[in-house]
Order: C-alpha cells, then sequence, then structure tokens
C-alpha cells in the first residue's frame, strides 16, 4: 500500500492529474463518435426500386406529358404495407389502369411485381451518402446492417480480452499508444473501403482498440490520482463518454456524407498518438513490476509538474526499495490470470462485479434499440442521449464520495430495473409517463457505468487490475451483442422482453451488495494486499459477524 504515500508525496490531485485528465477524455470523446456513428452512417433512408420511367430519360420520352412524377411512380410501384410506394417491388409491366380514378387496389396482382432487379433510387434529402444506399443493405439484405454492428461489438469484445492482459504484462501507456495509432489507421481505411466486408474489416480493427483505449485510460487516470480524488477522475473520464454523444449528434448534423463523417471521427487520433509518447506511463505497474529506474522517473516528473521540488530532488531508488519493499517482494511473481477466480477474496469479487459489467451492456443497448420509437430526428435524440447522462453521472460522484461504492452501485442497478419492470404496467396510450420512465432507467444505467469503472478499478491488485477490468468490458459486449436479440421474444409476448431487460438489474444490483466496501481505501497493489484488507475487515467487524467468509469465492 505504500505507492499511495508516494503519490501523496509528488502530488496525487495537482497540475500533472489536470493535464493528464485532458489529454486522456478528449480522445475517450472522439472515441464515442466512433461507437455511436453507425446511427448515421448507417442510416437507412427512403428507398424505392428503379424503375424506367422514373429513372430513364429514355423511357421518359415516350410518356404524355400531362403525367406528372406522382401518377408514374403510381403505375410503376405497388403500394407497401404503409400504402407509401412499396420499397421492395416494382411492377414488371406499367399498370396503367392504376390510372383511372375508379381502379381500385385489387387491380392488380401480386404476380405482376418483381423485385428490384436494378437496383434501387434512394431518398438522399438527409443524408447525401450511407453505407446501407452505397452496398444496397435493404429489402432482403436489411440483416447485413445489424450485422455491421455486430461485427464491431465482436471487436471491442476480443480486444478487451487481448489488451486486458497485455497492458499488465507491457504496460498502459505503450499499449495506449499503439491502439490510439489503430484506430486512426483502420478508421481512416474505412472510409476507402471498397466492398462491405472490407469496411466490417476495418470497422472490427478499431473496434478492438477501442477496447484498449477505454480501459488503459480508465487505468492510468485510477493510477495517478489520490484516493480522496479517485471517483472524480471516474467520473470524469464517464462524463467524456456523454459529451462525446453530444459531439457525435454536432458533428454528424454537419458531416451528412458517411465516408466523410468516417475520415472526420478517425483522423484526431493521428493527434492522439502524437502526443501520447509524452503521457506518462503508470508509476504503480512500472515499480510493482520491479521497473525502479522508469517509476523513480516517472515520479520524479510528476513531482517537477506538480511543483514538488524538494520531494524531486530527496526521491531516490534507496526510498522506493524502503518504502515498497513488501510490495516489490510480493509483485516479482507474475500473476496469472486465473487468480481471480481461484485466489481466495478474488473470487466472489470477480464474478459480481463482470455481472455488474454484463448487466449494464445487456440493457442499455436494450433500451438504446427503444429510444428509437421516441422520435424520427435522430439528432435530437443523439443529443438528449448525452444529455441526461450528465447529471446523472454528476449526481454518483456525490453518491460515491458520502455513500460509498457497494449502496451507489447496487441502487442504480435495481433503480435502472425497476423503471423498465414498471413500464410494464403503463398502458402504450401513455407514451410521455413510459418515455419518462425509460429515461429515468437511462440515468440509472449511465449512474451504474460510473460507478462499476471506479469500483472495478479499487476492487483488484494493481498486478491484475487491467485482466479485471478487461473481464469487465468483455462481459459488457457480450451484453451488448445479445442484448438486441432479447427483443426477437417479443413475438411471444410484448412485455416478454421488458421482464429480461428489467430482471437482470435488478438481481445484478442485488448481488452488488456481496462485494466490499473501497471507500477512502488505497489502491491494492497485490493479491496479498486484498487478502490483507479481508482479514483487517473481519477482525474490525461486529461480534458473531464473520466479515472474511462473504469475500471469499
Amino acid at each position: 500500500m505504500a505507492f499511495s504515500e508516494l503519490l501523496d508525496q509528488v502530488g496525487g490531485l495537482g497540475r500533472f492529474q489536470v493535464l493528464q485528465m485532458v489529454a486522456l477524455v478528449v480522445p475517450i470523446m472522439w472515441l464515442t463518435t466512433q461507437s455511436m456513428m453507425e446511427n448515421f452512417s448507417a442510416a437507412v433512408p427512403g428507398h424505392r426500386c428503379w424503375v424506367p420511367l422514373l429513372d430513364n430519360s429514355t423511357a421518359q420520352a415516350g410518356v404524355p406529358a400531362a403525367l406528372g412524377p406522382k401518377d408514374l411512380l403510381t403505375v410503376s410501384i405497388p403500394p407497401g404495407p404503409n400504402h407509401e410506394p412499396h420499397q421492395c417491388r416494382r411492377f414488371r409491366q406499367p399498370q396503367w389502369q392504376l390510372l383511372d380514378p375508379n381502379s381500385t387496389a385489387t387491380n392488380w396482382s401480386e404476380a405482376a411485381t418483381e423485385p428490384c432487379v436494378d437496383g434501387w433510387v434512394y431518398d438522399r434529402s438527409t443524408f447525401t451518402s450511407t453505407i446501407v444506399a452505397k452496398w444496397d443493405l435493404v429489402c432482403d439484405y436489411h440483416a447485413l446492417k445489424p450485422m455491421a454492428q455486430s461485427i464491431y461489438l465482436s471487436g471491442i469484445l476480443v480486444g478487451a480480452a487481448v489488451f486486458g492482459q497485455a497492458s499488465d504484462r507491457f504496460g498502459r501507456r505503450l499499449v495506449l499508444t499503439l491502439n490510439y495509432l489503430q484506430m486512426a489507421v483502420a478508421g481512416t481505411a474505412a472510409a476507402f473501403a471498397p466492398t462491405f466486408p472490407v469496411y466490417c474489416l476495418f470497422r472490427f480493427l478499431v473496434a478492438f482498440a477501442v477496447a484498449g483505449v477505454m480501459m488503459n485510460t480508465c487505468t492510468l487516470l485510477m493510477e495517478w490520482t489520490s484516493t480522496r480524488a479517485r471517483a472524480l477522475a471516474m467520473t470524469l473520464n464517464s462524463l467524456g463518454f456523454s459529451f462525446g454523444q453530444v459531439l457525435m449528434a454536432t458533428v454528424a448534423y454537419g458531416v451528412r456524407d458517411w465516408a466523410l463523417l468516417q475520415l472526420v471521427v478517425s483522423a484526431p487520433f493521428f493527434l492522439c498518438f502524437a502526443y501520447s509518447w509524452w503521457l506518462a506511463e503508470s508509476a504503480r505497474w512500472l515499480l510493482i513490476t520491479g521497473k525502479l529506474e522508469q517509476g523513480l522517473q516517472e515520479l520524479q516528473k510528476v513531482a517537477a509538474i506538480n511543483g514538488k521540488r524538494a520531494v524531486q530532488e530527496t526521491l531516490t531508488t534507496e526510498v522506493l526499495l524502503s518504502a515498497m519493499q513488501e510490495e516489490l517482494s510480493a509483485g516479482q511473481s507474475r500473476a496469472s490470470p486465473r487468480a481471480l477466480f481461484c485466489t481466495p477474496g478474488l473470487g466472489l469479487r470477480t464474478c459480481v462485479s463482470t455481472l455488474c459489467w454484463f448487466a449494464f451492456g445487456f440493457t442499455f443497448y436494450g433500451l438504446a434499440l427503444d429510444l428509437q420509437t421516441l422520435g424520427s430526428n435522430i439528432f435530437l435524440l443523439q443529443v438528449l442521449i448525452g444529455v441526461v447522462d450528465i447529471p446523472a453521472k454528476i449526481g454518483t460522484l456525490l453518491l460515491l464520495s458520502r455513500l460509498g461504492r457497494r449502496p451507489t452501485q447496487a441502487a442504480s442497478l435495481v433503480l435502472a430495473g425497476l423503471c423498465i419492470l414498471t413500464n410494464m404496467l403503463v398502458p402504450q396510450e401513455m407514451g410521455a409517463l413510459r418515455s419518462a420512465l425509460a429515461v429515468l432507467g437511462l440515468g440509472g444505467l449511465g449512474a451504474a457505468f460510473t460507478c462499476v469503472t471506479v469500483y472495478t478499478g479499487e476492487l483488484f491488485p494493481t498486478v491484475l487490475r487491467m485482466t479485471a477490468v478487461g473481464l469487465g468490458q468483455m462481459a459488457a459486449r457480450a451484453g451488448a451483442i445479445l442484448g438486441p436479440l432479447v427483443r426477437l421474444r417479443g413475438t411471444h409476448g410484448r412485455s416478454l422482453p421488458l421482464l429480461v431487460y428489467g430482471a437482470v438489474p435488478v438481481l445484478s444490483g442485488l448481488a452488488a451488495l456481496l462485494l466490499p466496501e473501497t471507500r477512502s481505501l488505497p489502491l491494492p497493489d497485490t493479491i496479498q494486499d486484498v487478502q490483507d484488507q479481508a482479514v483487517k475487515k473481519a477482525t474490525h467487524s461486529p461480534p458473531g459477524r464473520t466479515v472474511l467468509k462473504s469475500t471469499h469465492f
């Protein structure tokens, strides 16, 4: 635990932490645009079949001048389910009899129609170009659009599995720098993808790096911030995602071409890659892994930036060895990921925190799919999603400091779940109340996300922290992939999806009560530190109550 004292000496909340916060949270805002971009770049515009009478100048030359575009549309395209022109079929031959005022919808047969064999014509009034229009992801190919999103989410899941362990082995800053470069290159390449499969490949590579950026940003902020300011740092990091939602709507409103939008949200990561070489590596990780000289240099650099000149001069290798002798001896042996499940004191923490991550991803994406019914203005909707998130996360900061991590985590998940379950009882006609409950549930999920990022980092030791965070991110992405699939069960009952979406966070919130409280505790560096915390808590627990058992798997 001695590193916390060293951090207080060089400054755990000073100029360095402010500069680090700006340098790390700004990329998080742009990262959010990558994750939400397909709300706009993959928007489905209005469309109809290409037909000669409307889209071929030669065929139009033989049409009587008295017939307008509406008449030509009537004889060329059959009406669809909503009585608008059908989006996926056309007449084999013009049905001129439909222009007769006395004609009815039965004056043509299904056999007189055919699929859009010559392609589609798209409404370009909102977006000049989308991937849906470029690669015709409509009608029989409409399932390819959600497949692209699933591939992106799968990339985050795989990236979380890889970069969690990579960061614990090679360092936080190095992996983060490479992730910035990968996002910049793969994101730019996606804008020039010649085919849909190539586009999906580059989006997968972007998502692969997104996982590394999210995890390493969170961990660097946590490991360089003092205990009393840790919740503030994590809340500001979480707010980066909220402001990113607003940024996404703003950029997409000004850039209506999907390829240019892809370039605009990818180019900033070249700048992030350039300045990331000047970011400080986690001194906590360097010292625990035996890299004393590098750890000393980072601590001296932070002391200088924070104006602690006296500490900078007195900080030597001998001082580090003396202060962290116990942690260094325990940290020399590399911890295996199996330790998260097999070590007493870590097994229950791993299972419950992973469940909280899963509940967030599963329920958020389930609600996000339903939010599309709140309005047709997707730009305004995107802004509202971000704006609603901001007060929820700021309120979480106060709750984390006053109530603690455990009750806040439990309450935020249970609140979100209860809002969803309550919507099962609200009639469809009461749209305003249903929307209010959905927004309140979304706010609860925003609070749960902020809390779980803080809580996970505090529950696990430095030698396994990134692995544990990676496992949580994997669970969240697995939930994100499975969440929308639950909507398919709506055919068996309209309330069934809401029942599942509500029950998962409620049960996860109740399970969070099994976790130990970590408020005001220094970050554990080794597995032994975690076990010492459990023993200390058991020693100070009231007679007849064995807290130690609740922290064992």
